[in-house]
């Protein structure tokens, strides 16, 4: 009989793939600038709306109407872009979450284990602490859904504005997360924000979906082609009644996200590279500039935490967020009997859990949504995500910068190139071809430093052997 062959633990938040970790780099990257954007919109508004002589142009611009009422899309500005904008905003979402679940970490189950169950608890806990709150205080219970969002560009913002070099399984965890996070929100404004149906359009809106899906597998290209076609899905699933994002996350999860042999792109990935930069840039900052413009004063501000709707929001958003995905992670580790990354601690987890308390763009919507008709609480549920993202981020920030001497000195193992070949030496450990050339570099290294060292040595000597007569005499008198 064989003795059982010994398992190594799986780790978790461990090192990514070098794929992977060029993928998550280069998302990131423009989530990052398309997050300072974010940041710069929010600034903008909260200035415009509160700035007493050019508030009512705020609110003159915000609700201004164009579009085509034949079509039922005589919308006003500010809505526009949480409609409109924001179907590009969750098309990206959707293109994301099918290449997570086709070539990401959400391909192997065990591994999309963390994130999902991570992402649900860090959905769940804030929902259940803004429905205790709302419950206490007496107070409604249409904005459980609130909370429950993260900013993954607005996160990624605050990142770049304290300097934190997070390693790069803690950036990848963020990322996975906001995306199954973006998916439930989707389906929380279909299930439950959708109040009265119009089959018709609903029809011809899956009609359109399965036209756009034939023509994908078809291989039929062309924006000329696509766009209009996506036009006209997102009208049909406006006037059905469900919100008109669910048309762009559909249409991005369509998209053929794995790589055939001789591609180096999949469509899904060429896709998202010219789009994202349209939904980071433009897209989401312009939702913000709209929607964040709140009348913000001290006596509005200390409203936030005496009425349970908005006091609900805040404890959502900075302990729900925080306990939820910490305490998520830390389930899926234990029940997996997975192991956390050597490089990292508990600490690490709960300081990023923290950072996911930051749920403005998302939040946003669905306050809108949750408190339609009631324009004066709506402004106060905003001014609560407002508040509760930035305590969220203050704490993250507190939490990060404690451990920000650890996190670069893991960043600059994850960048060392020695032997200057484009791919980190950490990746090529066990490459034979790797040492060689290292060798060779230290060799060429070591031969300039034996060189170096000759010409001193010989300069010293040569200094020494010269005449001492001429250099004892030259002080003395003539």
């Amino acid at each position: 009989m064989t003795a059982p062959r010994p398992t190594t633990p799986r780790k978790v938040l461990g090192r990514l793939s070098l794929p992977e970790r060029n993928y998550v780099a280069n998302a990131l990257r423009t989530e990052t600038v398309g997050g300072v954007l974010l940041l710069a919109a929010a600034v903008t508004a909260l200035l415009w709306a509160n700035i007493p002589a050019l508030h009512d142009s705020y609110e003159s611009v915000s609700h201004f109407h164009i579009g085509p009422a034949a079509l039922g899309l005589d919308l006003s500005v500010a809505h526009w872009a949480a409609d409109g904008l924001l179907a590009i905003f969750f098309f990206v979402a959707g293109i994301e979450l099918k290449r997570e679940l086709v070539a990401g970490d959400l391909r192997d189950p065990k591994a999309a284990a963390l994130p999902v169950v991570a992402a649900l608890c860090g959905m769940a806990v804030p929902a259940l602490v803004y429905t205790v709150t709302a419950v206490a205080g007496g107070g409604s219970l249409v904005g459980w859904a609130v909370p429950t969002a993260t900013d993954i560009a607005f996160a990624l913002a605050v990142l770049a504005v304290i300097g934190t070099s997070l390693p790069s399984a803690l950036r990848a965890f963020l990322l996975t997360l906001a995306v199954v996070d973006d998916l439930f929100a989707i389906l929380i404004i279909a299930v439950f924000f959708t109040a009265d149906l119009n089959f018709a359009a609903l029809g011809g809106s899956v009609a359109g979906l399965l036209l756009f899906w034939v023509l994908l597998r078809a291989g039929v290209r062309g924006w000329y082609v696509y766009v209009p076609l996506a036009l006209v899905v997102w009208t049909l699933m406006y006037n059905s009644g469900i919100h008109a994002t669910v048309a762009g996350v559909a249409m991005g999860l369509m998209l053929r996200c794995h790589r055939r042999e001789g591609e180096d792109h999949s469509p899904g990935e060429r896709i998202e590279h010219l789009v994202r930069p349209l939904s980071a840039g433009l897209a989401v900052p312009l939702f913000a500039l709209f929607s964040a413009g709140v009348v913000v004063s001290g006596g509005a501000l200390a409203d936030v935490f005496t009425k349970p709707e908005t006091l609900g929001v805040v404890l959502g958003l900075v302990v729900g967020k925080t306990l939820g995905i910490f305490g998520g992670t830390w389930l899926a580790a234990r029940f997996t009997r997975a192991s956390l990354s050597d490089d990292l601690a508990w600490a690490d987890v709960f300081a990023v859990a923290s950072l996911a308390g930051i749920g403005f763009t998302v939040s946003l919507l669905i306050g809108e949504l949750a408190f339609e008709g009631d324009q004066a609480m709506t402004n106060e549920v905003k001014a609560a995500v407002l508040l509760g993202s930035l305590i969220a981020a203050t704490l993250a920030t507190v939490l990060l910068k404690l451990r920000n001497a650890k996190y670069r000195r893991l960043w600059a193992d994850e960048e060392r190139d020695e032997d200057a070949d484009g791919v980190p030496d950490i990746y090529e450990e066990d490459d034979p071809a790797y040492h060689l050339r290292l060798a060779a570099l230290y060799e060429r290294k070591a031969a300039e430093h034996r060189r170096i060292a000759r010409e001193k040595a010989a300069a010293r000597h040569g200094l020494a052997e010269v005449p001492g007569g001429a250099g004892e005499d030259h002080h003395r008198p003539a």
